[in-house]
Protein backbone atom coordinates (compact mmCIF):
# COMPACT_ATOMS: atom_id res chain seq x y z
CA UNK A 1 0.00 0.00 0.00
CA UNK A 2 2.73 2.24 0.52
CA UNK A 3 3.71 4.85 3.53
CA UNK A 4 0.92 6.91 5.20
CA UNK A 5 1.94 9.37 6.99
CA UNK A 6 0.10 9.98 10.44
CA UNK A 7 -1.28 13.75 10.94
CA UNK A 8 0.82 15.80 13.03
CA UNK A 9 -1.76 16.38 15.94
CA UNK A 10 -2.32 12.65 16.33
CA UNK A 11 -1.33 11.54 19.86
CA UNK A 12 -3.49 8.42 20.72
CA UNK A 13 -3.46 5.59 18.01
CA UNK A 14 -7.28 3.51 18.45
CA UNK A 15 -6.99 -0.50 17.41
CA UNK A 16 -9.92 -2.33 16.65
CA UNK A 17 -8.64 -6.24 16.79
CA UNK A 18 -10.52 -8.57 14.32
CA UNK A 19 -9.12 -7.90 10.87
CA UNK A 20 -6.89 -5.56 12.52
CA UNK A 21 -4.33 -6.91 15.11
CA UNK A 22 -5.77 -10.32 14.87
CA UNK A 23 -6.81 -12.27 11.49
CA UNK A 24 -10.71 -12.75 11.23
CA UNK A 25 -9.90 -16.63 10.61
CA UNK A 26 -9.41 -16.86 14.57
CA UNK A 27 -12.09 -15.94 15.68
CA UNK A 28 -14.85 -17.41 13.54
CA UNK A 29 -12.67 -20.57 13.78
CA UNK A 30 -11.11 -20.65 16.85
CA UNK A 31 -12.73 -18.17 19.57
CA UNK A 32 -16.60 -18.72 18.39
CA UNK A 33 -16.48 -22.33 17.55
CA UNK A 34 -14.90 -22.77 20.83
CA UNK A 35 -17.90 -21.04 22.47
CA UNK A 36 -20.75 -23.03 20.40
CA UNK A 37 -19.14 -26.50 21.08
CA UNK A 38 -18.73 -25.61 24.97
CA UNK A 39 -21.22 -23.42 26.35
CA UNK A 40 -23.21 -26.29 27.98
CA UNK A 41 -20.81 -28.00 29.49
CA UNK A 42 -19.52 -25.29 30.91
CA UNK A 43 -22.78 -23.65 32.24
CA UNK A 44 -23.88 -27.61 33.89
CA UNK A 45 -19.82 -27.04 35.45
CA UNK A 46 -19.95 -23.56 36.31
CA UNK A 47 -23.78 -23.55 37.30
CA UNK A 48 -23.73 -22.84 41.05
CA UNK A 49 -21.20 -19.95 40.74
CA UNK A 50 -21.96 -16.68 41.74
CA UNK A 51 -20.39 -15.33 38.40
CA UNK A 52 -22.13 -17.42 36.11
CA UNK A 53 -25.58 -16.99 37.85
CA UNK A 54 -24.74 -13.06 36.88
CA UNK A 55 -24.34 -14.13 33.57
CA UNK A 56 -27.38 -16.00 32.99
CA UNK A 57 -29.46 -13.02 34.66
CA UNK A 58 -28.00 -10.54 31.87
CA UNK A 59 -28.92 -13.30 29.35
CA UNK A 60 -32.31 -13.33 30.65
CA UNK A 61 -32.98 -9.61 31.03
CA UNK A 62 -31.65 -9.74 27.09
CA UNK A 63 -34.17 -12.31 26.22
CA UNK A 64 -36.96 -10.30 27.74
CA UNK A 65 -35.96 -7.50 25.82
CA UNK A 66 -35.31 -9.51 22.55
CA UNK A 67 -39.10 -11.22 23.21
CA UNK A 68 -39.97 -8.95 19.78
CA UNK A 69 -37.62 -10.66 17.43
CA UNK A 70 -38.22 -13.53 15.04
CA UNK A 71 -36.30 -16.83 16.36
CA UNK A 72 -35.67 -15.44 20.04
CA UNK A 73 -35.31 -17.86 22.69
CA UNK A 74 -36.77 -17.16 26.61
CA UNK A 75 -35.21 -18.11 29.49
CA UNK A 76 -37.36 -19.57 32.25
CA UNK A 77 -36.63 -18.77 35.58
CA UNK A 78 -35.45 -22.27 37.75
CA UNK A 79 -38.37 -23.07 40.32
CA UNK A 80 -35.77 -25.71 41.86
CA UNK A 81 -37.70 -28.87 41.14
CA UNK A 82 -34.87 -31.05 40.12
CA UNK A 83 -32.23 -31.82 37.22
CA UNK A 84 -34.86 -32.31 34.83
CA UNK A 85 -35.84 -28.88 34.98
CA UNK A 86 -32.58 -27.32 35.69
CA UNK A 87 -31.66 -29.05 32.17
CA UNK A 88 -34.43 -27.41 29.94
CA UNK A 89 -33.32 -24.11 31.83
CA UNK A 90 -29.57 -24.69 30.80
CA UNK A 91 -30.48 -25.79 27.01
CA UNK A 92 -32.34 -22.54 26.47
CA UNK A 93 -29.04 -20.51 27.68
CA UNK A 94 -27.38 -22.80 25.39
CA UNK A 95 -29.87 -21.86 22.56
CA UNK A 96 -30.60 -18.04 23.43
CA UNK A 97 -26.30 -18.17 23.06
CA UNK A 98 -26.23 -19.60 19.91
CA UNK A 99 -29.16 -17.92 18.65
CA UNK A 100 -27.65 -14.36 19.53
CA UNK A 101 -24.24 -16.10 17.75
CA UNK A 102 -26.49 -16.91 14.14
CA UNK A 103 -26.94 -13.54 14.19
CA UNK A 104 -23.63 -11.74 15.55
CA UNK A 105 -25.04 -10.19 18.19
CA UNK A 106 -22.73 -7.39 19.97
CA UNK A 107 -25.14 -7.24 23.25
CA UNK A 108 -23.06 -7.16 26.30
CA UNK A 109 -25.16 -10.05 28.16
CA UNK A 110 -23.48 -12.37 25.42
CA UNK A 111 -20.49 -10.57 25.71
CA UNK A 112 -19.73 -11.04 29.16
CA UNK A 113 -20.61 -14.92 29.04
CA UNK A 114 -18.10 -15.34 26.28
CA UNK A 115 -15.45 -13.70 28.01
CA UNK A 116 -15.75 -15.82 31.04
CA UNK A 117 -15.54 -18.88 28.89
CA UNK A 118 -12.67 -17.48 26.82
CA UNK A 119 -11.06 -16.85 29.88
CA UNK A 120 -11.33 -20.29 31.37
CA UNK A 121 -9.57 -21.86 27.73
CA UNK A 122 -7.01 -19.09 28.04
CA UNK A 123 -5.88 -19.74 31.24
CA UNK A 124 -5.69 -23.73 30.62
CA UNK A 125 -3.64 -23.40 27.21
CA UNK A 126 -6.50 -24.41 24.82
CA UNK A 127 -6.45 -21.07 23.50
CA UNK A 128 -3.83 -18.71 22.22
CA UNK A 129 -4.62 -15.65 21.33
CA UNK A 130 -3.00 -14.82 17.01
CA UNK A 131 -1.85 -11.48 16.34
CA UNK A 132 -0.52 -10.52 13.06
CA UNK A 133 3.61 -10.49 13.07
CA UNK A 134 3.94 -6.63 12.09
CA UNK A 135 1.52 -5.72 15.27
CA UNK A 136 4.17 -5.82 18.05
CA UNK A 137 7.04 -4.43 16.65
CA UNK A 138 4.90 -1.60 14.99
CA UNK A 139 3.14 -0.67 18.66
CA UNK A 140 6.48 -0.74 20.23
CA UNK A 141 7.49 1.67 17.78
CA UNK A 142 4.79 3.67 18.22
CA UNK A 143 5.01 4.32 22.22
CA UNK A 144 9.07 5.05 21.62
CA UNK A 145 7.69 7.83 19.47
CA UNK A 146 5.53 9.04 22.32
CA UNK A 147 1.77 7.81 21.28
CA UNK A 148 -0.75 6.37 23.36
CA UNK A 149 -2.15 2.90 22.05
CA UNK A 150 -5.87 1.93 22.84
CA UNK A 151 -7.85 -0.78 21.88
CA UNK A 152 -11.64 -0.68 20.96
CA UNK A 153 -13.28 -3.59 20.39
CA UNK A 154 -17.12 -5.06 20.19
CA UNK A 155 -15.61 -8.04 22.49
CA UNK A 156 -15.43 -7.62 26.15
CA UNK A 157 -12.33 -5.80 28.06
CA UNK A 158 -11.52 -8.68 29.39
CA UNK A 159 -11.85 -10.85 26.39
CA UNK A 160 -9.72 -8.55 25.23
CA UNK A 161 -7.20 -8.44 27.59
CA UNK A 162 -7.44 -12.34 27.37
CA UNK A 163 -6.42 -12.28 23.83
CA UNK A 164 -3.31 -9.95 24.30
CA UNK A 165 -2.76 -11.66 27.67
CA UNK A 166 -1.97 -15.06 26.39
CA UNK A 167 -1.19 -14.31 22.58
CA UNK A 168 1.07 -15.93 20.37
CA UNK A 169 3.56 -13.22 21.13
CA UNK A 170 2.92 -13.39 24.78
CA UNK A 171 1.61 -11.59 27.30
CA UNK A 172 1.61 -8.08 25.42
CA UNK A 173 -0.67 -6.10 27.63
CA UNK A 174 1.72 -3.87 28.52
CA UNK A 175 1.82 -2.37 25.36
CA UNK A 176 -1.45 -0.72 25.73
CA UNK A 177 -2.57 2.28 27.78
CA UNK A 178 -6.26 1.16 27.55
CA UNK A 179 -9.16 -0.62 26.38
CA UNK A 180 -12.55 0.20 25.32
CA UNK A 181 -15.50 -2.40 24.55
CA UNK A 182 -19.00 -1.19 23.68
CA UNK A 183 -20.10 0.10 27.17
CA UNK A 184 -18.58 3.26 25.78
CA UNK A 185 -21.32 2.81 23.18
CA UNK A 186 -21.29 1.09 19.49
CA UNK A 187 -18.66 1.18 17.01
CA UNK A 188 -20.64 2.54 14.39
CA UNK A 189 -21.82 5.64 16.23
CA UNK A 190 -20.07 8.39 16.17
CA UNK A 191 -20.57 9.62 19.82
CA UNK A 192 -18.35 6.55 21.23
CA UNK A 193 -15.24 8.42 19.67
CA UNK A 194 -15.97 11.35 21.39
CA UNK A 195 -17.01 9.70 25.12
CA UNK A 196 -13.78 8.04 24.29
CA UNK A 197 -11.60 11.15 23.17
CA UNK A 198 -13.10 12.47 26.72
CA UNK A 199 -11.73 9.55 28.59
CA UNK A 200 -8.87 9.30 27.29
CA UNK A 201 -8.12 13.31 27.62
CA UNK A 202 -7.94 14.57 24.06
CA UNK A 203 -9.27 15.87 21.11
CA UNK A 204 -10.90 13.52 18.82
CA UNK A 205 -8.90 15.06 15.96
CA UNK A 206 -5.50 13.78 18.16
CA UNK A 207 -6.79 9.78 18.00
CA UNK A 208 -6.26 7.93 14.43
CA UNK A 209 -8.68 5.37 14.19
CA UNK A 210 -7.54 1.89 12.59
CA UNK A 211 -10.50 -0.69 11.50
CA UNK A 212 -11.09 -2.81 8.68
CA UNK A 213 -15.24 -1.62 8.97
CA UNK A 214 -15.86 1.09 6.32
CA UNK A 215 -19.03 1.53 9.13
CA UNK A 216 -16.73 2.38 11.86
CA UNK A 217 -14.70 4.36 10.16
CA UNK A 218 -17.25 6.62 8.92
CA UNK A 219 -18.75 6.43 12.65
CA UNK A 220 -14.85 7.73 14.01
CA UNK A 221 -14.38 10.53 10.85
CA UNK A 222 -17.99 12.03 11.30
CA UNK A 223 -16.25 12.14 14.91
CA UNK A 224 -13.27 14.31 13.42
CA UNK A 225 -11.04 10.91 13.94
CA UNK A 226 -8.48 10.02 12.00
CA UNK A 227 -9.01 6.99 10.31
CA UNK A 228 -7.22 4.31 8.37
CA UNK A 229 -8.75 1.24 6.68
CA UNK A 230 -7.09 -2.06 6.97
CA UNK A 231 -6.11 -4.53 4.20
CA UNK A 232 -5.86 -7.85 5.57
CA UNK A 233 -6.13 -11.64 4.64
CA UNK A 234 -9.75 -12.73 4.98
CA UNK A 235 -11.10 -9.35 5.43
CA UNK A 236 -14.57 -8.18 3.51
CA UNK A 237 -13.53 -6.39 0.34
CA UNK A 238 -14.04 -3.01 -0.09
CA UNK A 239 -15.94 -1.21 -2.74
CA UNK A 240 -14.38 0.72 -5.50
CA UNK A 241 -15.67 4.09 -3.78
CA UNK A 242 -14.35 3.11 -0.58
CA UNK A 243 -11.08 1.94 -1.57
CA UNK A 244 -10.51 5.49 -3.15
CA UNK A 245 -12.06 7.68 -0.24
CA UNK A 246 -10.62 5.83 2.63
CA UNK A 247 -6.23 6.18 3.83
CA UNK A 248 -5.66 2.01 3.64
CA UNK A 249 -3.01 0.30 5.04
CA UNK A 250 -2.60 -3.15 4.78
CA UNK A 251 0.77 -3.75 7.58
CA UNK A 252 0.92 -1.37 10.59
CA UNK A 253 4.42 -0.95 9.34
CA UNK A 254 3.03 1.70 6.86
CA UNK A 255 2.08 4.09 9.25
CA UNK A 256 4.64 6.86 9.32
CA UNK A 257 5.22 9.18 12.35
CA UNK A 258 6.18 12.58 11.80
CA UNK A 259 8.00 12.33 15.29
CA UNK A 260 10.14 9.15 13.99
CA UNK A 261 12.21 11.41 11.41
Amino acid sequence: MGVLPVPAEVRAILLDIEGTTTPIAFVQETLFPYIKNNVKEYLRTHWEEEECQRDIRLLRKQAQEDSSLDGAVQIPLESGSGEEELEQVIQAVVDNVHWQMSLDRKTTALKQLQGHMWRAAYATGHIKGEIFEDVVPAIRKWREAGMKVYIYSSGSIEAQKLLFGYSTEGDILELFDGHFDTKIGPKVESESYRRIAASIGCATNNILFLTDVPREANAAEEADTHVAVVIRPGNAGLTDDEKSYYSLVSSFTELFLPSST
